[in-house]
């Protein structure tokens, strides 16, 4: 039995929904691989494409911010 999710696999999942139009779930599986890799900025950036498909454009902001302070160099923060 796999105890610990696998990060890789959660953005995996995470992407694979934000291809397919089902943000809502997206958003679900990258807030999950955050709870593991709060320091990852690719991760706050798939959140924020997530929530910004959602129309949510504030907490979208606030995420690619996010991503900006970790890497300022972070040439994928929308």
């Amino acid at each position: 039995m796999k105890i610990m999710v696998d990060t890789k696999e959660l953005v995996l999942k995470g992407v694979f929904f934000l291809e397919s139009g089902d943000f809502d779930k997206a958003l679900s599986f990258f807030e999950q691989a955050l709870l593991l890799n709060p320091s990852n900025p690719d991760l706050w950036n798939y959140k924020g494409t997530a929530l910004r498909s959602l129309g949510r454009y504030g907490e979208s902001m606030d995420c690619f911010n996010n991503s900006l302070k970790i890497d300022p160099r972070d040439k994928f923060a929308s």
